[in-house]
């Protein structure tokens, strides 16, 4: 493969953005950019309904890959061998080219089937033409190793285009993780803890094009360096895909112990997260977010009750997002064995959501309930929240 020295992006709900396209296609190029400008020098351009990446310099093949197929907005990415120019022999050399770059270390024992796509229509050929003569050419040179045709179910398509003054034969679809490129939905400031659900959370926001802070609630001694160790690793992980996150880690230590010490410990959960979407809004605010994000999912513990997310919600004006509201455990396990935090997920560090956890917590928990509860914390929190908010640490994670 070291031989590939250009790329085709596939994208897909791109497409469907009308005249607005080419704003979401220049976000994805100047995305593709970023991601490969360390590993050397690259041409991104786009042209007609097309992304493509040209290499020019020396590069790693299998590190582009892995960088490229973790870029949201790409659905497939294909390897693509050119014909510097557009005649039928420059055409068939590109193809046999092609076929022994990247199938040549596994042998051509296999069904193929091209199929041609002729944009320039001054092409002498027609596509049904081009077809005929490039399988006749392929079988010409591979067919004793076990190459044959079968135009109904093949194991690969070789795909021709004709554009402009150039060919392109590729024949492989690497897959990627699709949305929308990174940038174009604005930005949003996700509660990230040690946990399975919330960087699942983060990921799926970010996928639909979101810019990506996030917000750790830090409780030291209680918590160790160990437990923000593992969730800078977690925002690590997702920045592969959501690109930098900025992170905000937020000392909630003195605001616990004030609510253990002056609210009902069957309703210190609640209160917590009220807080904590306080102060998450406080952040978002001040730095251009236009939503909280969370993992929560419905009926997993105490506090994801409907009842509950209903008046942890009435903490804050902002819109808050759930994306993995209606998933099980086990799919939201699922997908983050699918994006690879979940090795990470389940290292033994503990979060400040897990500890002065009462007994048997409140399940439906009633505003006025809460409020009353809130009452005592009256001239004791604020100044707590504002010391925390201003002192935040802030790490950049990518």
């Amino acid at each position: 493969m070291n031989n590939i020295k250009m790329f085709l992006v596939r994208y897909a709900e791109i497409g469907t953005k009308g005249k607005n396209r080419y704003v979401f296609e220049d976000i994805l190029c100047k995305r593709i950019r970023r991601r490969l400008e360390p590993m050397g020098e690259f041409k991104v351009w786009r042209d007609f309904g097309r992304i493509y990446i040209e290499a020019l310099s020396d590069y790693d093949y299998d590190e582009a890959v892995e960088k490229l197929t973790k870029i949201f907005g790409i659905v497939g990415l294909c390897p693509v061998t050119v014909a510097d120019e557009l005649t039928y022999d420059a055409l068939r050399d590109a193809t046999l080219q092609h076929f022994e770059d990247t199938c040549g270390d596994k042998g051509y024992d296999f069904s193929f089937k091209v199929h041609t796509r002729r944009i320039n229509k001054n092409f002498p050929m027609n596509s049904m033409e081009i077809d005929m003569e490039i399988g006749h050419d392929l079988l010409e040179k591979f067919e004793g190793e076990g190459l044959h045709v079968d135009v109904h179910k093949p194991d690969v398509m070789v795909e021709v285009e004709l554009r402009g003054e150039n060919g392109y034969v590729y024949s492989k679809i690497i897959p990627g993780p699709g949305g929308l490129p990174v940038g174009t939905n604005g930005k949003a400031m996700s509660l990230l803890s040690g946990g399975i659900d919330s960087p699942v959370a983060t990921y799926m926001i970010a996928k639909r094009g979101v810019e990506m802070e996030a917000v750790y609630f830090n409780s030291p001694p209680y918590t160790s360096a160990r437990a923000l160790e593992k969730v800078q690793n977690l925002g690590t992980i997702v920045s592969q895909y959501a690109g930098p996150i900025k992170l905000h880690i937020v000392n909630f230590t003195d605001i616990q112990l004030c609510i253990y010490d002056n609210c009902p410990h069957d309703q210190l959960t609640i209160i917590m997260k009220r807080i904590f979407f306080q102060i998450a809004e406080r952040l978002a605010k001040e730095n251009d977010c236009d939503a909280i994000v969370t993992g929560e999912s419905i009926g997993q513990v105490s506090s994801q009750t409907m009842q509950s997310l209903a008046v942890i919600d009435a903490a804050v004006t902002c819109p808050v997002y759930r994306p993995v509201i209606g998933m099980d455990k086990q799919e939201i396990v699922e997908y983050s064995q699918r994006i690879g935090t979940f090795e990470t997920s389940i290292e033994p560090y503990e979060d400040c959501c897990t500890i002065f956890v009462d007994k048997h917590p409140v399940t439906k928990p009633k505003m006025k309930s809460i409020e009353k509860s809130e009452s005592h914390l009256v001239g004791k929190v604020e100044e707590l929240i504002d010391k925390a908010v201003e002192t935040a640490e802030v790490v950049w994670l990518k």
